[in-house]
């Protein structure tokens, strides 16, 4: 019995404490905002907050990530069920066959319209048997409450989550602009493999795409990196380091690159300790060009000035990118994935205190990545254990 009912329990992803408090903290304060503003706005005299909005908090919050969380799916979803909902009332004479025909006609529409919210069959079935402060409102029920519900709620969320750590709405990254798969893609499974095996699943996931193709690959590298040899930074990197200071001119950057034939170079502080870093791509991309060299392009310069409160003079600080640095031991595997995700051709290594230590670049990759090709361990593992 006791065997069954754990059977029973599903399997989470697993969370941490904190993640927990932010998700029950975003749905306190979205939902406690949306009642606010909305009795603020017509007092009691009209519907004020209705129940489907506590299941949209759950998703908002809690699953921020989740396909059925996204902006469209909540406007979209809400505003379509009400639509449904308010015309079977009007038009279907039993209230319980009203209710069923909403409730199925909302999530064929939603599912044609890629806005399916779980919530948004609540909203259809309060249409039809919300009452007659509901059936009164007629179509007013979609703009009011429906609709300023939905975008109150929608609104909370679009701040708290990314105040809290939380990208939303979840988008996938852009990739490179050209007809080539993103390089994460050529690692192992194809894409195609992937909607192939999901076309035979043949049932909604409530997981983006995306992250699941990401969480995939991640399970790839760690089996490579187990049946591999365990190389790490410390064993490729390279340990003479070219840096510049954050106030450092462009000019400089442009002149070590060039000097020393490299194409990166990691910002430090006075410590060593790494605030990004300032790429080839970074000076073509965020400085314009005339016979003085490189300085700061206008649109740029503009944004600086407003974020800072003054008027950049163009140093590393102003065009250098955000980078995640690597330790000593972190596995070459990992590394290979961590490129490959975000694009990099560079990483710095830092040790624990954030000090700069070497670098790792795609180059230094490949001798690495051949040796672990001819690890005895891999030639000895069955044909459909190894890794592609």
């Amino acid at each position: 019995m006791r065997s069954l009912l754990r059977r029973l329990l599903p399997e989470l992803t697993p969370v941490s404490t904190r993640e927990r408090l932010r998700s029950a903290a975003g749905a306190l304060l979205g939902i406690l905002a949306t009642g606010l503003v909305c009795r603020a706005a017509v007092g009691e005299a009209a519907p004020v907050l209705i129940a489907p909005m506590g299941a949209s908090a759950v998703l908002l919050f809690a699953v921020p990530a989740s396909p059925l969380a996204q902006p469209w799916s909540i406007l979209g979803g809400n505003l379509v069920a009400a639509l449904v909902g308010v015309t079977a009332a009007i038009w279907v004479p039993d209230p319980f066959v009203a209710a069923s025909v909403a409730i199925g006609l909302a999530i064929a529409l939603m599912m044609a319209l890629r806005c399916l919210h779980p919530p948004s069959g609540a909203v259809a079935l309060t249409a039809v048997l919300g009452g007659p402060a509901i059936r009164d409102l007629g179509y007013g029920f979609v703009l009011w409450p429906v609709a300023a519900n939905s975008l109150l709620l929608l609104s909370v969320a679009l701040v708290f989550n990314n105040l809290t750590g939380r990208a939303y709405p979840h988008l996938r990254p852009a990739g490179p602009r050209t007809d080539d798969p993103a390089p994460a893609s050529r690692l192992g499974f194809l894409a195609s493999d992937l909607d192939a095996a999901l076309e035979d699943f043949d049932q909604l996931l409530d997981v983006d795409r995306g992250d699941l193709e990401q969480i995939l690959r991640r399970v790839q590298m760690r089996v490579y990196g187990r049946r591999s040899g365990q190389t790490t930074c410390a064993a490729i990197m390279s340990r003479d380091v070219i840096a510049v200071a954050p106030d450092d001119s462009l000019a400089q950057a442009l002149h070590l690159l060039r000097r020393h034939r490299i194409k990166a170079l990691p910002v430090t502080d006075e410590r060593a300790r790494v605030l990004g870093i300032v790429t080839q791509t970074d000076l073509l991309d965020k400085a314009s060009w005339d016979r003085s060299g490189p300085r700061l392009g206008l649109g740029r310069r503009l944004r600086l000035t407003v974020e800072r409160g003054r008027a950049p003079h163009g140093c590393a600080a102003d065009i250098m990118s955000a980078v995640e640095p690597v330790t000593p031991d972190t596995p070459v595997a990992e590394l290979v994935l961590r490129m490959a995700e975000a694009g990099l051709h560079h990483l710095p290594v830092v040790e624990a205190d954030g000090r700069l230590v070497g670098i790792v670049s795609q180059t230094d990759l490949v001798p690495a990545l051949i040796a672990d090709a001819g690890n005895p361990a891999l030639a000895a593992a069955p044909p459909d254990a190894v890794p592609a």
